[in-house]
């Protein structure tokens, strides 16, 4: 069965741990990973944020089991919400001694809330450079309360210009905004902006009773285009979390199992909102990026939306459309990906100029400090042009990186 799946295809790739003594072929320049992160560290919110909302502001408490926890307040049902340090800076660990609690704050990779290490981390991974989305932060990306949530992205924010103003030529930072009302979000853009940070990250349900489609949030838009920031929508943003059984055999493997494979729904719940709800026809030169979703799933899912407006929207009433909804997608949206194979081996359904390379560090899911070997596997039936733009020239014009 093996042999017929791969016969005429590229056998799927082996994790990237175990592509560590593989023989790297040097590339002809550096990476940037498109998505990174940084694990915030304990006092982060409690110092930056506004004194209104220090007291319950997330802190860092150490659990029974001995590691450290970020307590998030009034999450879910009003309890708070522990997120441990081990699940977000396990870059590097082997998949069967990786453990998702027991860290201490001390013992994780200090490139991820100290900026001259992460120098010497990418380095290490032979990469330029890093767009840094938050950790923590995609967490509180789903906190009930918008006025806490946008207290905390400002703390958040005032934080990254320190972090970034480090190595600015090396470390590109995204500001948060929870999209409270159109006003406030055209204000973030702005500030943000002020900030020298590269784009901006929204959850993906906006902060009030509107959908983003809502033309009462086409200044949002409007602004990105005139400040030429991309507005970037990452996984596990969304509030809307898929079902899962708590009562099955095994429940806590099959929870997760389950969950980590409903992770792009949400993403590809709002690139079906910008499409359907016209916003990338009435701002064409929108710039959105689907961040760690992967890109494998485009062509079809591409190929269904033409499908319907072709077949559908007519007795459903759906306008006309100056572009297919397939040439919006290739157009508007850049996709980011750390190890995803089917899209590389799919690269003649894919517009290249809109796929970017990530390494997640210094997430579990992270292909740092295998990136090279994972890159040499992966790309060599690629043309170099395409290499180049898939690894660093797409992250430099979507972010606008300044190298």
């Amino acid at each position: 069965m093996t042999e017929t799946l791969q016969q005429g295809h590229r056998p799927i790739a082996r994790h990237v741990s175990e592509l560590a003594d593989s023989v790297i072929e040097p590339l002809l320049f550096r990476p940037i990973s498109a998505d990174s992160h940084v694990t915030e560290p304990p006092n982060l919110y409690r110092d930056y944020i506004d004194p209104a909302f220090r007291d319950r502001a997330p802190r860092v408490e150490t659990a029974a089991n001995g590691g450290d926890v970020f307590v998030i307040e009034g999450m879910d049902d009003g309890k708070p919400q522990m997120v441990g340090y081990a699940g977000i800076a396990a870059a590097g660990i082997d998949p069967k001694q990786m453990k998702m609690a027991g860290v201490k704050f001390e013992d994780i990779h200090p490139g991820g809330y100290d900026a001259k290490a992460r120098i010497a981390d990418q380095d290490r991974d032979g990469i330029g450079g890093e767009v840094i989305f938050p950790s923590i932060g995609m967490i509180l990306c789903n906190h009930p309360d918008v006025a806490f949530k946008q207290a905390c992205f400002k703390a958040y924010n005032r934080w990254m210009q320190e972090f970034q103003s480090t190595a600015p030529d090396r470390v590109f930072g995204l500001g948060q905004s929870a999209a409270a009302s159109a006003k406030e979000t055209v204000a973030d853009l702005q500030a943000i902006k002020d900030m020298g940070m590269h784009g901006v990250m929204l959850p993906c349900e906006p902060g009030c009773d509107l959908e983003f489609d809502d033309p009462a949030f086409d200044p949002v838009w409007e602004a990105a285009v005139a400040l030429d920031m991309p507005i970037t929508f990452h996984i596990l943003t969304s509030r809307r979390a898929p079902k899962v059984r708590t009562d099955a055999p095994n429940a806590k493997g099959r929870s997760m199992a389950h969950f980590h494979h409903t992770l792009i729904r949400a993403n590809q719940d709002v690139l079906s909102t910008f499409v359907w709800g016209g916003i990338f026809e009435r701002f064409p030169r929108l710039k959105v990026v689907c961040a760690e979703a992967d890109a494998g799933w485009v062509p079809h899912f591409s190929y269904r939306l033409d499908h319907f407006y072709n077949r559908h929207r007519f007795h459903q009433g759906v306008a006309d459309m100056s572009r297919l909804p397939s040439e919006q997608m290739s157009e508007n949206v850049y996709f980011t990906f750390q190890d995803d194979l089917v899209a590389l081996n799919s690269i003649d359904m894919l517009n290249p100029r809109r796929l970017m390379w990530a390494n997640d560090f210094p997430h579990s899911d992270s292909t740092w400090p295998w990136s090279q070997q994972l890159l040499t596997e992966q790309t060599r039936h690629l043309t170099e042009n395409q290499r180049r733009w898939i690894l660093r020239d797409n992250v430099v014009e979507a972010f606008n990186l300044p190298v």
